[in-house]
């Protein structure tokens, strides 16, 4: 489980959870009711339900999901990673049902014919996919601690006048502080994403060996902020 708090009082709590959280493996009936139910329940709270990406193995039944939740509810939304091929595609099925998304690189291991290999070839994505959300007319977020992406975004979005109120940047907890700070401090709207509840740890080392390049980044990050 994982909840996002913003930086900004006039933004509202966001709850987010996957698939596998909620039962998918053991009946996928059962996952979409729970979906639907949460997702409706969030709407009666004026707030907003996200549903993860995990590995590609849940890629499409994710978005599947998501687009037949959305045809009920405007209070779901979804992630996409920049690291997988596919995902210039998805966003553009996911925008005609006026989908909220997280913008990621990614955090699983993938195979090289399903994903970008080389950390460059990713970013270059992340940039090309941040350039078809924000002028969507849609509410979107940026998703990264990575200076360059952040600076490209902002660089980007001023070019073409998009206000800084229509969308917002994503980071975890604790993780370049400095870069937050800053954001906060320059106008952007920042909401922070907090794991939280019994099953906090094994989610967050669950999400750390999935790749070990995610300690590396973690531990460099976590003490420059």
């Amino acid at each position: 489980k994982s909840f996002e708090r913003s930086a900004q009082e006039t933004l509202h709590a966001n709850f987010a959870c996957n698939l596998t959280q909620l039962g998918w493996d053991l009946n996928a009936d059962f996952c979409q009711g729970l979906v639907r139910s949460i997702a409706e329940r969030a709407a009666a709270y004026d707030n907003f339900l996200r549903i993860d990406m995990e590995g590609s193995p849940y890629t499409q039944r994710t978005i599947d999901l998501v687009k037949r939740i959305r045809s009920s509810t405007p209070a779901v939304g979804t992630v996409i990673q920049s690291y997988l091929y596919r995902r210039e595609s998805d966003i553009q099925d996911l925008l005609t049902y006026g989908c909220r998304i997280r913008l990621c690189k990614g955090a699983y291991k993938e195979l090289p014919d399903i994903a970008y290999p080389r950390k460059k070839d990713t970013d270059f994505n992340y940039i090309r996919l941040m350039k078809i959300l924000l002028p969507s007319g849609f509410y979107h977020a940026i998703a990264t601690h990575d200076p360059r992406m952040i600076a490209e975004t902002i660089r980007w979005a001023a070019a073409k006048q998009i206000s800084k109120d229509d969308f917002e940047f994503q980071m975890l907890y604790g993780v370049r502080t400095d870069l937050q700070r800053r954001l906060v401090k320059d106008g952007y709207r920042l909401r922070v994403y907090i794991p939280f509840g019994n099953d906090w740890f094994p989610y967050f080392m669950r999400r750390l060996a999935e790749r070990p390049a995610n300690v590396i980044f973690l531990l460099k990050n976590l003490f420059r902020g």
